[in-house]
């Protein structure tokens, strides 16, 4: 595995020709708003992502904040899955990518038995190659999660999957493979102590909610939907699913530089954030890049 080509150090000359000549390699930190409009001492940093409206959404988040920060930015986005791209932030080639920890640690770990957020992320940093880390992750998540309508929440007094328990009749929606998976209906018991009968209803799954035919629903919880059918997400307090939440991936040769711009991004991007985001995309049809732009502008990071 090759590493990043090395950056340039360069040291500030004395003069105006000088410093003109060397304004997109000097260095100044990007939050503090200091004196100097010098550029980081880095080259490119070059940013992917994945072939989803969502994932693309945040790495173009990533590159105009950034940008605002004075950092020159290639965009190599819609790349596809981990299998195409994991090859370029191991070489070098794309040096930032917004990704998933629990997916991501499968991919590096597939035995892991790690589910809760923190734990996932502390074992995903152990699990990355040599040559990437991550750094700070999101509250964010894009992970499988159980749902119900805010009147069914509303009537039971749900906030978390544990409410469910004791509750008569409960029928559980998904896609049929989520009859065997360890988070399905054995899980919910094993781990909740929440008894449902299972209904197959794959893409239907959130029509089948709202119509009441089913009362819990697996829906991926950066979903649209969940904002548009007014849905609630029930809290996971016992890591039934796999954490997956919004980290971003980079070179260690260039973490210590983008962190405190990429770190501001992640504290700020909530998991209702996400879904209004993805909300903008699906139904308002608004471009990635004015979605970023709006968002930046928003909290503060522009």
């Amino acid at each position: 595995m090759s590493r990043i080509r090395t950056r340039l150090t360069v040291a500030l000359a004395g003069s105006a020709v000088a410093a003109l000549a060397l304004a997109g390699c000097a260095s100044s930190d990007p939050l503090t708003g200091g004196e100097s409009s010098a550029a980081p001492a880095s080259d490119t940093i070059t940013i992917g992502s994945q072939a989803y409206y969502s994932n693309e959404i945040i790495a173009e988040i990533y590159a105009q904040a950034l940008e605002g920060a004075g950092f020159t930015v290639d965009r190599k986005f819609s790349i596809g899955q981990r299998d195409a791209y994991i090859p370029s932030l191991e070489d070098g080639s794309i040096q930032l990518f917004p990704e998933y920890t629990g997916n991501l640690l499968q991919f590096f770990d597939p035995e892991t038995t790690a589910t809760s957020s923190d734990d996932v992320f502390a074992a995903l940093q152990e699990a990355l190659p040599e040559g990437l880390t991550v750094l700070d992750q999101s509250s964010a998540t894009d992970q499988d999660s159980y749902n119900v309508t805010a009147a069914f929440a509303e009537e039971n007094s749900l906030a978390s999957i544990a409410d469910l328990a004791g509750l008569p009749n409960l029928v559980l929606g998904g896609a049929p493979e989520l009859e065997q998976r360890p988070y399905g209906p054995e899980g919910l018991k094993s781990v909740y102590g929440v008894d449902v009968r299972f209904s197959g209803t794959a893409d239907t799954t959130v029509d089948e909610l709202v119509a009441g035919n089913i009362q819990i629903a697996n829906v991926y919880s950066a979903d649209p939907r969940i904002q548009t059918e007014n849905l609630v997400t029930l809290e996971d307090p016992d890591g039934l699913f796999l954490a997956s939440n919004v980290v971003p991936v980079v070179s260690t040769t260039v973490a210590d530089e983008i962190a405190d711009v990429i770190n501001a991004v992640s504290a700020a991007l909530t998991p209702e954030g996400l879904v209004a985001l993805n909300v903008q995309s699906t139904v308002d049809q608004m471009s990635k890049e004015d979605i970023a732009t709006e968002w930046l502008a928003a909290n503060d990071l522009s």
